[in-house]
């Protein structure tokens, strides 16, 4: 599975480097998309543009790594998770793009955070809890 984010990410990274032109996603790898302004994010988002748009891919990527931290600290700390599986692109790409469009002064991880918040979350043991420290 970290192959598969490696590659993914490599993939994003080679695909925006390739692009000459949208300043706002280069600005957004060195960053991170999900910390940048919705002011200036917001209208490089394209919901129903898919994948094949630079910043909806961007965003995507992000907010899959992102929700897996979280599903770190949720495991641990309350024992559940969100299924990344069923978080689809067009969903989260319109969710920040009307986030962003409602208030250009502040960051898309706000919306993430929500949506994590409120989100269905898949009930866990407490033995499939992780503790990458533990021997």
């Amino acid at each position: 599975m970290r192959l598969h984010r490696v590659v993914v990410f490599a993939a994003a990274f080679c695909a925006s480097a390739a692009v000459n032109g949208s300043a706002s996603a280069d600005a957004s790898l060195t960053s991170g998309i999900g910390l940048s302004n919705c002011g200036k994010l917001g209208p490089d988002l394209k919901p129903g543009a898919g994948m094949n748009h630079l910043s909806n891919a961007l965003l995507f990527y992000w907010v899959q790594g992102y929700l897996s931290a979280a599903n770190f600290f949720l495991l641990n700390e309350y024992n559940d998770y969100i299924d990344t599986g069923r978080v689809e692109e067009p969903a989260i790409t319109k969710l920040v793009a009307e986030f962003c469009a409602e208030n250009p002064d502040k960051k898309p991880i706000s919306a993430i955070d929500k949506f994590i918040r409120d989100t269905d979350k898949v009930e866990a043991k407490e033995s499939d809890a992780i503790d990458p420290w533990e021997h």
